[in-house]
């Protein structure tokens, strides 16, 4: 199990934003992506994630081995914490959520509705989910927002398990996590700002990239 980038380009509002990608993201191992805020990382984990077409290049992974975990928690506010981890786990086939639950210490909340969780608690859920998908290739964009240091160890040590496990996981985040992980820095690979597609181009790139913005 792997991914596996070769030569990618990405677009965000149909203007490319990163050009020559490579990397490989073995089982096992954590890469930690490193840039400036709009310096493109949502845009790449999109596009790993199968949200939006490349410019260029490839991305050679079993999209049934992604999960992706972008900014907003995608939490059903009306269902309980409980019903939210079992909806997602039955979705993917799993059967069990005690190790979701007990590994992002939401024991005392299963039955409170998520629409009535704090900010942290919010978030929290929303990474517990990571747990009932069963994928071994995690794409998180900034997971702990709103998350205090107790619930980042929380997170460090899933992902932890998760990689001890054969797992593998790209982490877009500006804190250190405490853990073993290479850094892959995107700057180099940043598209000349003055450069853009052809207009075929970004017709075509420019109403994709809104509807996931």
């Amino acid at each position: 199990m792997e991914m596996k980038v070769e030569n990618l380009s990405v677009a965000r509002g149909g203007v490319p934003v990163l050009e020559g990608v490579n990397f490989t993201l073995s089982a096992g191992h954590v890469l930690i992506l490193r840039g400036p805020n709009g310096s493109g990382k949502t845009t790449l984990l999109r596009t790993l994630a199968g949200l939006q077409p490349p410019i260029a290049g490839q991305v050679s992974a079993d999209p049934e081995h992604i999960t992706y975990g972008a900014h907003a928690d995608g939490l059903k506010a009306t269902l309980t914490v409980e019903e939210n981890l079992r909806f997602w786990a039955s979705v993917h086939g799993i059967g069990r959520i005690d190790a979701a639950v007990e590994g992002f210490n939401l024991t005392g909340l299963t039955h409170r509705p998520a629409g009535n969780l704090s900010a942290g608690q919010k978030r929290r859920l929303g990474l517990a989910r990571l747990l009932v998908t069963g994928r071994p290739i995690w794409l998180l964009d900034e997971p702990t927002v709103s998350l205090d240091a107790a619930s980042v160890g929380l997170f460090a040590d899933a992902v932890r398990a998760h990689v001890a496990g054969g797992g593998a996981a790209l982490i877009a985040t500006h804190i250190d996590l405490g853990l073993k992980a290479d850094t892959f820095d995107i700057g180099p690979f940043r598209a000349n700002g003055e450069r853009a597609t052809s207009s075929q181009q970004r017709d075509r790139y420019a109403d994709f990239d809104e509807a996931f913005s």
